[in-house]
């Protein structure tokens, strides 16, 4: 502990983090704020899908919002923007502070996230290199290599649209406000998690595998708050999601939704209990293993 304070010093870069939210702590502005964010995101992706379809009405029809053409995928993660912008909005309006603030310093969140990023990469690529090669079925190729090289410059900058959206809103904005009302990260990291967790169950999709799903995701969001806490910053939390979903959405995706984009699709899809169970704990154990890459990575 410091200075006779609750904040162990392992978290002592979060406290300067949550230091813009102290200005305007109130519930009732982060209340406020995710209303604005909420009716900010949905009011401009209804506005960027009606053009969309007015445009070209037999490619953007109901299916579309799916993401399983390339076209497709692109417009759903680049509208993650959207969430950015209400966010930035909010936070200017309601609680005194600019977007920025909630990235951190920014220097030095790219260097963390730098550090981060190609950590994981260069231990995806060893993964990738060693065996076993495949976990059951083979892959079912999706789109060809030439038109997924192709497409991968713009696939990653939409990637890191919509991952460093969810990050700004789920551990900048959710995680600070409260860390600024509440110290225990009993409430300000484990309530934004549990929040990530219900936007990820999906049991329309996953059927009875809904709940790891979700299980899944609000484990990720307490690492995630825990790496955002030690790390002052919110590059490497960034850096760990893209990577996971460069992985999940780029290279091995399911055959439901969101697979536009996607080198190959796994020969399960995520209702499949028998076939994604493997998959689903190899995801558990991977998350916390890049998890703790993360830490070694941002250590000073």
């Amino acid at each position: 502990m410091d200075g006779g304070t609750m904040t162990p010093r392992a978290y002592l870069p979060h406290d300067r983090l949550v230091a813009p939210a102290r200005r305007r702590p109130e519930l009732w502005r982060l209340l406020a704020g995710l209303m604005l964010v909420a009716t900010t995101a949905f009011g401009l992706n209804m506005v960027l899908w009606s053009l969309l379809r007015g445009m070209a009405p037999d490619y953007w029809d109901a299916t579309a919002i799916a993401g399983n053409r390339p076209g497709a995928m692109l417009a759903v993660l680049a509208s993650f923007a959207f969430v950015t912008l209400g966010v930035g909005m909010a936070a200017r309006a309601l609680h005194d502070r600019s977007l920025l603030s909630l990235i951190g310093p920014v220097p030095e969140a790219l260097l963390q996230f730098w550090r981060v990023f190609r950590l994981l990469l260069a231990l995806g690529v060893l993964v990738l290199l060693l065996p076993p090669y495949d976990m059951g079925a083979p892959m079912q190729p999706n789109l060809p290599l030439s038109r997924w090289l192709l497409l991968l410059p713009a696939s990653l900058l939409v990637v890191l649209i919509q991952t460093s959206a969810e990050e700004i809103l789920f551990r900048g904005y959710l995680q600070q406000q409260l860390a600024a009302r509440f110290r225990s990260p009993l409430i300000w990291a484990v309530v934004p998690s549990v929040l990530f967790a219900a936007g990820h169950y999906v049991p329309a999709e996953a059927g009875p595998n809904a709940p790891l799903v979700a299980a899944w995701a609000g484990l990720f969001g307490l690492l995630m708050a825990d790496l955002t806490a030690r790390a002052g910053t919110l590059g490497p939390a960034i850096a760990v999601h893209m990577f996971n979903n460069i992985t999940s959405l780029l290279l091995f995706s399911t055959p439901g939704q969101l697979n536009g984009l996607a080198l190959y699709l796994l020969p399960y899809d995520l209702s499949d209990s028998e076939g994604i169970l493997p998959w689903l704990a190899v995801d558990f154990v991977s998350i916390i293993l890049t998890w703790l890459a993360a830490r070694v990575a941002i250590r000073r």
